[in-house]
């Protein structure tokens, strides 16, 4: 059993004694820690799984489609120098009949190694099942996004259009790719594992139903270490600019890598900046406390010196103290932040298919967050507990020197003649302590920041998926062609029962260059006109594009270094690889991918072919759309349609399931600490000037008079600090909309006056709420007891 020390049970008398203050301070230490350990949880889990996967399946470097090749180019792709494993692949794109989903869903199947034990690159990860039996052409690996999603397990079966011919598949096994851990279908801005699936089968059986035998339309390799990426890709497009090669391309353009690794970079930034503004103001709080606590107990500090006790002692004793305040606030973080992290996790893994390794890093976080606790603890306290160290034990046995008052610049200025003397006690008061006074103003001003910040950072989410899904988007259905087709296809849709409007539209990969800059991208041909699928720039305004000359988005442009005027050269990844220099019209301020946009006849010129589409937008009608899309199921060149409610659905229920979750709980720790910041303040001030509010008791104040003297000051931190919080939490904003921007989205800087009036609205009431605590404390005040209190 331990045994507790005289300087032990004071501090447990002190604690008690200042429970409510203790209570404040371990708040909004626990909002720190909680901040990192759920978001340092999830990062680290993601990172160190998302690079642990890669390397056991052998994730590939670069990448490459092409039309089709005879397999003894292979080799000489192998040759190329730096090039440590390739593998050649069939892969295609299939319609999909899944049981019990009405429109036609998408897939993609990639034909399997040839020898399936050695696993070979972006080797597949099997949860169940197993692998299809050599030469099979009816059997399957399924992704298990598309699985789950569809409730399908090993032995089921869904149909596909495989070489235009119907084909029943059955599920042999489920599987997780490196490749496809998030899995995007063609036009899609968030995932529909429903509507989309990746298939694997074997090799020999693939190019059988696609007449690819001895011959791959797709490669993956893996580099040696150090190789310069650049040149090796250059090396691939040479030897495949002869069979249709649309561009080698490295993992930063592989988009299920960009958007994990885009993820993982958030994280780890949110997991930086938001703990460490908890903490800075956790240590200020345990400073003022600790500091506080000396000066009431300079007394006792100076018996404790004549006692014996040193000066280490006796500053180790009020370091304990605030050790003990942060460990209480380490572990109601930890004991919150790790179930917040579970619950993260648990909703990434409904949009990110791969396995997640957490060998210790939920005891290391938490290890590290009590570490960074008990950091802040000593940072604010070492001052106080130095300040006790260095007390006289002569000069601390004798009251403290009272304060000089007289009159400020303020006063001076002629404040003096339009304040009650109520008033200028106010003004004295903080003048008297401007740090104080200053610090507890930024305090106020950090929770208004960060409720603008995280109210904003939702409306600008909210902005983002109104834009795509209001103003962008108002079809009911994309339709996606299996490839280019003439204009008597979009005539074909038109005629179709259930088909009240249909705009064709023109998909194709880009390379954009200007000088020696260069980015892959989409080129989009939008009909003349369209009124389902517009170009909408940041004001919301539609844009008409020209006959000629090609419009960027502004994260394509920022890229490039252009600017409109500017003329680039555009190289089409398809067909002939056409490369013509384009003017570039306009750039339009949008939030989404790197697209550049085109009137599709100018597409169509630009690309030397007829008037081609690669599918279309739709209105349907919603009496008829059950029998359209059986219809559509049946049709051969038909390989998927997106819907744009159910896309909307899904991208609105992931914001409010995983940012939302994420916000609210930031939400309530800044409100936490304008609680305690004031609360603290408050009680300081009433310890400090206990015998002074005491005394004008007696001489005749009244209750409501002295609260307001306690009362104002704090009235006065927290007037001052609201409007300085506005301003800092527009500046935040930007600051975050600029850090959490990504090459393939960047978040809408949104501000109105209900998210700046909301957080004033918000702390105000945290503030009025812990000073209505401190009055009743007043109103409870002990006269006697404070009058007979040594000054």
């Amino acid at each position: 059993m331990v045994k507790l020390g005289a300087l032990d049970w004071k501090l447990l008398r002190d604690a008690w004694h200042m429970r409510g203050q203790i209570l404040a301070c371990a708040l909004v230490v626990a909002g720190g820690i909680n901040s990192y350990v759920s978001l340092s949880t999830v990062n680290r889990t993601l990172a160190t799984s998302q690079a642990r996967f890669y390397e056991e399946h052998r994730f590939a470097d670069v990448f490459a489609n092409l039309v089709r090749a005879p397999e003894t180019l292979g080799q000489s792709l192998a040759a190329i120098p730096g090039v440590a494993a390739l593998e050649t692949r069939v892969n295609v794109k299939v319609s999909l009949d899944v049981p019990g989903l009405n429109e036609p869903a998408r897939g993609r199947i990639l034909s399997l190694p040839r020898d399936i034990g050695s696993g070979g690159i972006n080797a597949l990860h099997l949860l169940r099942g197993r692998m299809p039996p050599p030469g099979s052409q009816h059997e399957v690996v399924a992704s298990q996004s598309f699985a789950w999603s569809n409730r399908l397990e090993p032995g089921d079966s869904v149909r596909a259009v495989i070489n235009g011919r119907y084909q029943t598949l059955r599920i042999a096994g489920i599987a997780v790719s490196p490749e496809f851990i998030y899995a995007l279908g063609p036009g899609q801005i968030v995932p529909d594992n429903r509507r989309y699936g990746v298939l694997w089968m074997d090799r020999k059986g693939l190019a059988a139903a696609y007449d690819m035998e001895g011959a791959f339309n797709d490669v993956a390799a893996r580099l040696a270490p150090g190789v310069r990426t650049s040149t090796v890709l250059g090396e691939m497009d040479r030897l495949l600019s002869g069979y249709g090669g649309i561009g080698a391309f490295d993992r930063e353009d592989q988009l299920s890598h960009r958007f994990l690794s885009d993820e993982v970079s958030q994280n780890r930034t949110m997991a930086r900046i938001l703990p460490t503004i908890f903490l800075i103001v956790g240590a200020f709080l345990l400073y003022t406390v600790l500091a506080r606590l000396v000066q009431l107990q300079r007394s006792q500090v100076g018996l404790l010196k004549a006692f014996g006790y040193s000066g280490a002692e006796i500053a180790w004793h009020y370091l304990k103290l605030a050790f003990l305040i942060s460990l209480i606030g380490a572990a109601l973080g930890v004991v919150t932040g790790l179930p917040l992290a579970r619950t993260m996790i648990a909703l990434y893994g409904e949009y990110y298919f791969f396995p997640l390794y957490q060998e210790n890093i939920l005891l290391q976080v938490s290890a590290t967050g009590v570490a960074l606790a008990l950091f802040a603890a000593a940072f604010g306290a070492v001052p106080a507990a130095l300040r006790a160290a260095r007390l006289p034990p002569a000069e601390s046995m004798r009251p403290e020197a009272p304060p000089r008052f007289h009159a400020g610049f303020l006063e001076r200025w002629g404040l003096r003649r339009a304040l009650r003397p109520a008033g200028r006690m106010l003004v004295r008061n903080l003048a008297r302590r401007p740090l104080r006074f200053a610090a507890n103003v930024t305090g106020i001003a950090v929770a208004v920041a960060l409720l603008v910040l995280m109210t904003a950072m939702l409306d600008g989410i909210n902005q983002l998926v109104d834009w795509q899904f209001k103003h962008v988007q108002r079809d009911d259905v994309q339709l996606i062609l299996t490839e280019p087709r003439e204009r008597a296809a979009l005539d074909s849709l038109r005629g179709m029962d259930g088909v009240l409007q249909a705009e064709p539209f023109r998909l194709a990969g880009v390379r954009l260059h200007n000088g020696y800059k260069l980015k892959r991208g989409l080129l989009f041909g939008v009909e003349p006109g369209a009124s389902m699928r517009r170009v909408i720039d940041g004001a919301g305004r539609a844009v008409e594009l020209p006959p000629e000359g090609i419009v960027l988005t502004d994260l394509f442009a920022r890229v490039l270094g252009v600017k409109a005027g500017d003329t680039i050269e555009v190289e089409v990844m398809e067909g002939r690889h056409p490369r013509e220099p384009m003017l570039v019209s306009g750039i339009v301020d949008e939030p989404i991918g790197f697209a550049a946009y085109i009137a599709r006849p100018a597409a169509n010129r630009l690309m030397r072919e007829g008037d081609v589409l690669t599918g279309a937008y739709l209105q349907v009608d919603e009496a008829r759309r059950l029998t359209l899309f059986e219809r559509l199921k049946a049709l051969p060149r038909v390989e998927g349609a997106n819907l744009r409610e159910v896309a909307y659905v899904q991208f609105r229920a992931m914001i409010d399931r995983s940012v939302g979750i994420m916000i609210s709980v930031n939400l309530l720790f800044a409100w936490i600490i304008a609680f305690g910041l004031v609360y603290n303040g408050a009680r300081i001030a009433l310890s400090e000037r206990g015998y002074e509010l005491a005394t004008l008791r007696v001489l005749g104040f009244t209750e409501r008079e002295t609260a307001g003297m306690l009362l104002g000051e704090q009235a006065t931190v927290t007037g001052v600090g609201l409007p300085l919080g506005a301003a800092l939490g527009i500046g935040l904003t930007m600051y975050f909309v600029w850090l959490l921007t990504t090459q393939l989205w960047r978040m809408p800087y949104v501000m109105t006056g209900a998210n700046l009036l909301g957080a004033v609205a918000a702390i105000a009431f945290a503030a009025a709420a812990s000073g209505a605590a401190v009055a009743w404390r007043l109103r409870h005040l002990d006269l006697v007891g404070a009058l007979k209190a040594r000054e």
